[in-house]
């Protein structure tokens, strides 16, 4: 008597199945996904090993699409109450809104650090707008912010650290190996300038404004330049991260096969295998 056809002896798969087969790789969809099996991280980025897949994105970061709206409110707000009704009061209506918008936030399960960031920002705002005792002091944080912002981005490049390199590293636990793969630091070199350009054109603008003691168009600058310097400097970095990890990755498989090809470098497309 044989055995059906269905069953198959102990140790071994059936058939068209392996035991040994690696999963399907979500990065293939533009998605890595968590221990749950949710798609997180687009842009394809996977997380590195050992990280459980809690990368998030730099935007998520930033507190979203939505914590880059959030942030204009209580600038709009302050600007249009201290025209009808003096600073003082204006001062209390934006840290009142800002602290409406954490709540709401925070009521939505959203990114807490963002919200508390949020609030702390406008009250330090007003704050210097009160010891100055006028209304455009409440920019002044952002303005040499943007100054201090840059020139911190401009030294980490000249000394080979660029920052969006180190801070991407950081956040993932990657390490640091792209600082020895020379295009995956040139990358991150034309990102780290990018927001070194987006900072310096931030503070340029808004300290002449200031200067020229024009509030409405100070609020008005700071919110236009934001959106759209932001978008291309997050796009370039985007970039950026993708190219070291292709590199990376690219790397690695070299480095499996065998010797030869210098790091860093494409291996050609055909060729014919080292021999020993």
């Amino acid at each position: 008597m044989t055995e059906s056809s269905s069953s198959t002896p102990e140790g071994r798969a059936p058939l068209g199945r392996s035991t040994d087969a690696a999963p399907a790789d979500p990065a293939e969809s533009g998605f890595s996904s968590d221990s749950s099996g949710g798609a997180k991280a687009p842009f394809g980025l996977r997380p590195p090993a050992g990280s459980g897949g809690a990368e998030q994105t730099l935007l998520q970061q930033m507190g979203g699409v939505s914590g880059l709206a959030y942030s204009a409110v209580p600038i709009v707000v302050f600007v249009v109450a201290n025209s009808l009704v003096g600073m003082m009061p204006a001062i209390w209506i934006a840290i009142a809104v800002s602290l409406l918008i954490a709540l709401a936030r925070i009521i939505r399960k959203e990114p807490l650090q963002p919200a508390i960031s949020g609030v702390l920002g406008v009250v330090v705002c007003s704050f210097i707008a009160y010891r100055t005792g006028d209304a455009k002091g409440f920019f002044l944080l952002g303005i040499w912010t943007s100054l201090i912002y840059g020139g911190v981005f401009l030294i980490s490049t000249i000394v080979r650290w660029p920052l969006v390199g180190v801070a991407w590293s950081v956040l993932n636990g990657s390490g640091f190996s792209w600082r020895h793969q020379r295009r995956a630091l040139r990358g991150y070199d034309l990102a780290t300038l990018s927001w070194t350009v987006v900072f310096f054109a931030k503070f340029v603008v808004q300290q002449w404004l200031y200067a020229a003691d024009e509030t409405g168009w100070l609020a008005f600058a700071r919110i236009v330049m934001s959106y759209p310097l932001t978008a291309l400097a997050l796009l370039i970095t985007v970039w950026a991260i993708r190219r070291a990890n292709k590199i990376a990755e690219l790397q690695t498989v070299t480095t499996a096969s065998g010797p030869g090809a210098p790091q860093g470098e494409e291996p050609p497309a055909s060729g014919r295998p080292a021999t020993g």
